[in-house]
């Protein structure tokens, strides 16, 4: 995959698929120690030991549909093509968790891409559950999104609604711009 948002967006569909009903999104940069951090974290289904131990090989996936599972594998490929490291934790009923460390000066790091539209992707396919709370994170500089505040406020106003979903846009925008303009500023 050409950006990391594409990747986030397919590893969050596994949570999805898992049954998770909040799945957490952290993409934490530190430009002291040179990393990108990204963990993708679910409270869904989980996964046996047995599927823990194959999960990173290719030719494991628990889809009927094909005989391959390529998520996982690129990521992991990715992350240690960039000098970087990659794990996964998973208990059966109580979710799963990826963390793909890079370095950030690396020459193949893709791009992050479009985090805010794989965001709204995400809510706009999965309106009713899960819940996403992704924090972005520039040093010490960081901006939370969370769809439980959203739905608190909102009450029975569903976040596919295109008024709602135009304000996720605009926050989320704000959002990445307010850490970014932070942490440019900081650099001069």
């Amino acid at each position: 995959m050409f950006e990391l948002s594409l990747h986030i967006l397919d590893l969050v569909q596994n949570s999805i698929t898992a049954g998770a009903t909040l799945v957490v999104i952290e993409v934490i940069y530190d430009t002291d120690r040179d990393t990108l951090t990204i963990t993708i974290k679910d409270d869904g289904k989980g996964m046996d030991e047995a599927l823990l131990a194959r999960v990173t090989s290719p030719f494991a996936t628990t889809r009927t549909t094909r005989k391959v599972g390529l998520g996982i594998p690129m990521f992991k490929q990715c992350a240690e093509m960039c000098d970087g490291t990659f794990t996964i934790e998973s208990k059966l009923g109580e979710g799963t968790c990826l963390t793909a460390t890079f370095r950030r000066s690396h020459l193949d790091l893709p791009p992050l891409g479009d985090l805010i539209d794989t965001m709204r992707s995400l809510i706009l396919g999965s309106p009713d559950k899960p819940d996403f709370r992704l924090l972005y994170q520039i040093d010490e500089k960081e901006f939370c999104f969370d769809t439980r505040e959203i739905r608190q406020a909102l009450g029975p106003v569903p976040l596919n609604e295109p008024a709602v979903m135009e304000w996720i846009h605009e926050a989320l925008k704000e959002g990445f711009d307010e850490v970014e303009s932070t942490h440019n500023e900081q650099s001069e």
